[in-house]
Parts: C-alpha cells; structure tokens; sequence
C-alpha cells in the first residue's frame, strides 16, 4: 500500500483527522475535533475568498460560492434566529440562550461550514477516499479485541474522557465503550467511534459508499469490509436498509435514462393488476417483521414522535420550544424532541427550523439526484444524500455533524463541480 500525499494544509487536516479517528476516540476526544476542524475549514474558506490571490497558491479559492451552499447557511442561520425567539418566548433565560447558541455552533453551523470548505478550498475527493479507508483498516485492525470483549469478562466502558467538563449533549459523547448490551435481548452489540450502535451502522454505510470508490483495491477491500463489520456488529435495522439503498440506488439511477428500461417498467406497472395484492401483502409482512425485530425500540420512537407532534402543534407552532424537554417513564425517560431529526426541529424549533432544513437539504439532494443519473461523478454525493435523510428518520443531524463531516465536505466538492461545468465552455 502506497504512503497517501496531501497537496495542501486543507488537505492535511482532513486526511490526518480522519486516520487519527479511532486514537481520538479512546481520548474521548471526537465530539471536541469534529466542530474545532469544522471551524478552522470554514474560516479558512472564508479567509481564502477574502484574500484572493494574496493567499498562498495552494489554498486560493477554486471560484465562487455555490448558490446550495449559500442556502444552507442561510438555512443555518434561521435555525439560530428561530432557537433565539423558541426561548425568548419560553423564557428560558440568558444563561440558556447561550448555551444553546454555542450547542448551535457545534451542531447545525457545521452543515454549512463544511460544504462551504468542500466548495471553496481545493480538497481532492480521493483524500476523503483514502481516509475513510484508513478507519476501515484501524477498524478491522481493533475488531477481534472489541468482538471478543463480551465473552471473556471485558467491561463495556473503559473510561469517560475528562474533556465531558466542556459541555456536550451527554456523556456517551466522552465516553470509550467495547461493547454494549441490548436491553430487549441481552446480547452484545458494538457501537465502534460511535455513541451508540444504530449511529455507528450508518457511518459504515457512509465508509462502504467512500470506500466503493477507491482506486487501490486493498484499501477499498479494507474501507468495504471495515463498513459491513460496523453495519453487521452493530445490529441496527437502519444500517442494513442503508447498506442497500444507498449503494445500489445510486448506481440503478442512470438506467431510469435508458428506453429499454422505461419499457420493463412499463411492463412491471402492468404486471401489478396481477400480482399487486400479493405483493402488497408481502411488503406489509415485510414492514410487521422489521418494526417486530426491536419492538420495543419501534414502540418508543414511534410514542415520541407522537408527543412531539401533538405537543408542537398544540403549544408551539412557528418556533417550536427552544429545546429538547425530559421524556416520562412512557418513553423510557427519553427527551422528547429526540430520536428524529424533523419531528424534533418541529418540537424545538417549530415550522420555522423545519423548513430552514428542509429547503438546502431538498435543494442538495435534487442536484446529487440530477447527476448521479447523468453521470458516475454524482454516485457517491447521492448516497451520501441518501443516508443523510436516512439518519435523519431515527436520529438528530445536529448532534452527529461531529461524525458525518466527511460527507459534509464531499456534498461541497460536488457542488463546486457542478458549478464549474457551468463556467467550462462545452467540449
């Protein structure tokens, strides 16, 4: 395996925060690196604009900002002003004001920040490549001590890192797990660099979309292997939907561009006068069977969405309630607000942070959607997309933009792309 060369200092931090994933995570240092490195992009981004030609040659901008990434701070920028006016109108106090503007700074302001540095600075895709590849290789390097942890009298925490004391939206955050057990079946389950398992699931789908296209085939073998291990240890529902999805959807996009493919679909449309019911049947089976596996969990989300749903409209409309409020014993002590990423802007933020939301990430997925049909250039953006809105039906983007960076930064690559296709006379 050849020694990886970064081009720029852009390029440096990334590549080196990437590999140096898993030693900061037994530092308990993750949740600290993601905004910090967030940032320091983002500045350095808006740094290269201002200064222009006067920047050293190898961070000078690469054209403008494109208008997607715009929408997104602008989109940013109302989930603050609405998380200002949620708690004035709560009376939350000022003391709760900045706490959360600084959650805010270390949560939502990163999915601008990092597409504006993908955009802006010049970061190759293959350093993003590379790096997820390296974790998949750490990852496989750790994985016989971690899966074997549980069976040989391991604990499952090995220490809460003391940089907790900087606030964060809890302690599994800080924390270095080897395992965990499932409270419905009491067997062990892996959770990796993440603060949980199901989180860690989609992070190996996003590691198996990097990995998948890697020109080296040893560090793609390492970065696809390392994924699936994550996905499959973890045991979430979520990840094995991903793990479909977003690799094969992608990839399936282009034939919808093809006659003969127009007339198959014809002829399956057709074939469902037929088959449908049973099909029908068979998909509703399927569903029963996928909430079955962890009814338990499938029951708590599904009582917390209701909650927050009522609760918005009924209490909070446009601006939501400033915050995420204690869950009672219904929901196993869960914050109501949680578990789901639009659900909770309702809650938290109202109408106003809902939509602040769903316009850039609408906007984003149309442009991934519109390429990765025309060409393989929009494979990977798309399954990034992909898995995006997927984490966002059973998790909070905000709390995990600390993880997901790398396809934050790649989102913003491929909005430059686009951009200079625009400016590029035709061939």
């Amino acid at each position: 395996m050849t020694r990886f060369q970064t081009a720029n200092p852009a390029e440096a931090m990334i590549y080196r925060a990437l590999t140096w994933t898993w030693p900061l995570y037994f530092l308990g240092a993750l949740y600290v690196v993601g905004p910090v490195l967030g940032w320091l992009l983002g500045g350095l981004a808006v740094l290269s604009l201002y200064l222009g030609p006067a920047i050293r040659k190898d961070l000078q901008a690469t054209g403008r900002v494109p208008p997607v990434v715009y929408a997104w701070f602008a989109g940013m920028f109302v989930m603050l002003v609405a998380l200002w006016i949620g708690h004035l109108e709560w009376d939350l106090g000022m003391k709760q004001i900045i706490k959360s503007s600084i959650g805010w700074a270390k949560g939502w302001a990163l999915l601008a920040l990092f597409p504006l540095a993908g955009a802006i600075l010049p970061i190759r895709r293959n350093v993003l490549v590379r790096g997820q590849c390296v974790i998949g290789l750490w990852t496989l390097s750790l994985a016989p001590l971690l899966l074997v942890a549980p069976y040989i009298g391991l604990p499952e925490r090995i220490f809460t890192s003391p940089l907790k004391a900087i606030g964060g939206p809890g302690p599994e955050y800080f924390t270095v797990f080897l395992y965990t057990f499932d409270p419905a079946t009491w067997t062990p389950r892996w959770q990796f660099y993440a603060p949980w398992s199901p989180f860690a699931a989609l992070l190996g789908v996003i590691m198996v979309l990097f990995a998948l296209e890697e020109k080296d085939r040893k560090w793609m073998l390492a970065g696809v292997i390392g994924g699936l291990l994550m996905i499959l240890a973890s045991k979430s529902r979520m990840g094995l939907v991903g793990l479909v999805a977003c690799t094969i959807g992608p990839r399936m996009l282009p034939l919808i561009l093809r006659g003969w493919a127009w007339h198959t679909v014809a002829a399956l449309t057709a074939s469902l006068a037929i088959f449908g019911p049973h099909a029908l049947r068979l998909i509703e089976d399927a569903i029963r069977g996928f909430k079955g596996a962890r009814a338990d969990s499938t029951r708590v989300r599904e009582t917390l969405q209701r909650i927050a749903s009522e609760r918005w409209q009924g209490e909070a409309f446009w601006f939501g309630h400033g915050r995420v409020e204690p869950g009672s014993h219904l929901v196993e002590f869960m914050p109501i607000g949680s578990h789901h990423t639009w659900y909770g802007l309702l809650f938290v933020k109202g109408v106003t942070g809902f939509v602040a939301l769903l316009v850039p990430l609408v906007w984003q997925l149309g442009l991934a959607l519109i390429d990765a049909a025309r060409s393989g250039r929009g494979r990977l953006p798309l399954g990034i997309m992909m898995t995006i809105v997927l984490l966002s039906m059973g998790e909070n983007l905000e709390i995990e933009a600390y993880m997901i960076w790398p396809g934050l930064v790649l989102l913003g690559i491929h909005a430059r792309e686009l951009a200079s296709d625009k400016v590029l006379p035709p061939t």
